[in-house]
């Protein structure tokens, strides 16, 4: 059951997150540096959250781009929302039936695989942004490949992913998660 992975790809993750060096480094993310990926996930949580436990979403105030949210303490602020994220979802329950995420109603089951993949996705964001290595469960990497198949086009359609990355037909899990999420795994920040 993909609840079952959230808890050690959030902290494979949180791993990552903490070793970071340099928010001003590149990442893989299109338009994002370090400190903006991690303003993009401060910001996005709880709205997944809110989402997982079927309330009312945040109040959007600003938006993703005028919100400020990596402050002194954005590793402890991360490590709670990373923590609460996955105690909301890792209940079965949590991926039955519908939820709204913002304004848009949708399978709870697909909320939960976004909160895996932002774990997934953005964790070896981060780790290719910083020269570290990654290790998320085959089963993990699987999941959010299924996952960004299935909705690969509206996602791009959207912004939130780029256009589908080939990869070699040997590739590994992680590797064909990334392709499908508009990731190209041989991204370094050299190469930018």
């Amino acid at each position: 059951m993909t609840a079952s992975l959230l808890r050690p790809a959030a902290a494979e993750f949180l791993r990552i997150a903490a070793a970071v060096p340099d928010l001003s480094a590149p990442t893989p993310c299109a338009g994002y540096d370090v400190r903006g990926l991690l303003n993009h996930l401060l910001y996005w949580g709880p709205w997944l959250i809110a989402a997982g436990r079927r309330a009312a979403p945040p109040a959007p105030g600003g938006g993703e781009t005028e919100a400020a949210l990596v402050t002194d303490d954005w590793l402890a602020d991360l490590s709670k929302q990373t923590e609460t994220l996955v105690s909301v979802f890792e209940p079965p329950a949590a991926w039955t039936g519908t939820t709204s995420l913002g304004s848009a109603s949708m399978p709870s089951a697909v909320v939960g695989a976004m909160v895996l993949g932002e774990f997934v996705l953005h964790g070896w964001d981060l780790a290719r942004a910083s020269g570290q290595s990654c290790v998320f469960a085959p089963e993990a990497a699987t999941a959010v490949y299924e996952s960004a198949v299935a909705m690969g086009d509206q996602a791009r359609s959207m912004g939130v992913y780029g256009p589908e990355v080939a990869v070699s037909g040997d590739a590994s899990a992680l590797e064909r998660a990334l392709g499908a999420a508009g990731r190209d795994p041989g991204w370094s920040p050299s190469a930018g």
